[in-house]
């Protein structure tokens, strides 16, 4: 099938377009869409912000918010071992419409993890965006084929970036409306996910939410990355992560089109030194350290906000970005086994509250009756090691230190039955 733009299969997403005149004569076409994708902003978003202290909090059931981007064509029975080794519960898998003819592979692959929440990222090209009908064959073969066994299909992705094939909120809109159809009139248990808008740029997603289109989302869907802000408590425009979401969870509160459900399908950090499978330059990328610790707080950070249903890494194997590095061999990084510890640890939490006091941050849950605190901190400082305490590294290594040192990397501190006492940011030692 003919894909018009390039992929680049580094980096795992489109080249950028270098037609530049094609790109102005698109955009000049769709400019009454863009036009309304600014004035809808203008008026939607100040309410929005306005109604972000109203916007109630919702139980988020931690046993399925922590997904995992898997590449089921990428080194596939190193990945089913992987998987059963994380002991991940939900995974979300894209599918190219330019590769239908592997949709039986694809099929295989999921009736393999059948025991999974698993969600199908249905990834456009310019060819099922002109041509309608087109993708109506295609999505209804899909459907057809995968039944039951996926739970959500987000219907797009990155939509706010040319490369990826759409010019206009106006040609997402025709081209979900076609998934939403067939869900209407042939698949009514299917659940869709869209909007599908990379990054803070949610005038997009306005226009995605508040429009004069005839389909509604099960669920809303964002590629919610702050990887060229360097750390997720870095602000944006004055916008932490924390306030993003909070803004984001506002506008499909107010949104008549979904329902008050919010999924993260797509974050991770770029890592250094790995151009040219890195997504971004190497000004945006960070040390696989870091990439541990900002992917840990990143998760953290959605969790303590109450108002993201689950967050997928993305993704398990990628040379630039993933977990596992397969340039040579199959590389476990350190953010591996900070991924599986966090499941092992969090996948049962209950959400008690976050503390945060001049950088210093203190995430606290309930385990079953055990009560856990993860700290770390902005600027480096340190904490006395109680008799109470049971402390292991981001990666599930015992500590045993009698001053401990809480910095970027997050240490998870089990507090003991017998104290029944918590520590707060004002304990540490300066």
């Amino acid at each position: 099938m003919k894909q018009p733009f390039k992929w680049d299969d580094y980096s795992d997403q489109p080249a950028l377009l270098q037609d530049k005149a094609y790109k102005k004569s698109m955009r000049k076409k769709e400019k009454n869409s863009l036009i309304y994708t600014i004035f809808s902003a203008l008026i939607i978003l100040p309410l929005s912000i306005l109604m972000m202290p109203f916007v109630k909090r919702k139980e988020i059931n931690s046993s399925e918010f922590f997904s995992l981007g898997v590449d089921w064509q990428r080194e596939p029975q190193e990945t089913q071992k992987m998987l059963q080794e994380l002991e991940v519960k939900s995974i979300l898998l894209r599918f190219k419409l330019w590769e239908m003819d592997k949709l039986d592979e694809l099929k295989s692959f999921i009736l393999q993890n059948n025991d999974k929440k698993i969600t199908l990222k249905i990834l456009q090209d310019r060819e099922h965006i002109e041509d309608l009908a087109l993708l109506k064959k295609d999505l209804h073969v899909i459907f057809s084929s995968l039944d039951n066994s996926v739970a959500m299909y987000e219907i797009g992705s990155t939509i706010n970036r040319t490369k990826w094939g759409f010019f206009s909120v106006r040609e997402y809109l025709n081209f979900y409306k076609v998934a939403y159809d067939l869900k209407i009139n042939e698949f009514p248990v299917i659940k869709l996910l869209g909007s599908g808008v990379i990054d803070f740029e949610f005038h997009f997603t306005t226009h995605t939410l508040f429009n004069f289109c005839k389909c509604k989302y099960d669920a809303v869907s964002a590629l919610l990355y702050v990887d060229r802000r360097g750390a997720p408590e870095n602000t944006q425009i004055g916008f932490t992560l924390t306030d993003k979401i909070a803004l984001l969870s506002t506008l499909i509160w107010l949104s008549p089109k979904t329902k008050q459900e919010l999924h993260v399908t797509e974050v991770n950090w770029p890592i250094s030194h790995t151009a040219p499978y890195a997504p971004t330059s190497e000004h945006e990328c960070v040390s696989e350290d870091l990439y541990a610790d900002f992917m840990l707080r990143y998760y953290l950070l959605a969790f303590a906000s109450q108002q993201v249903d689950s967050i997928a890494w993305h993704q398990l194997i990628a040379p630039g970005y993933g977990l596992v590095d397969n340039r040579e061999e199959i590389q476990k990084r350190e953010a591996f086994y900070t991924y599986k510890y966090m499941i092992k640890t969090l996948k049962n939490a209950q959400f008690l509250r976050l503390d945060i006091k001049r950088g210093y941050y203190i995430f606290q849950v309930l385990l079953g009756e055990e009560l856990l605190q993860i700290h770390w901190s902005i600027k480096d400082t340190t904490l006395k090691n109680e008799d109470f305490f049971d402390v292991y590294s981001k990666s599930g290594e015992k500590l045993t230190q009698e001053i401990l040192d809480i910095n970027s990397s997050p240490i998870y501190i089990f507090i003991t039955k017998a104290t029944g006492r918590q520590i707060n940011a004002s304990e540490r030692i300066e």
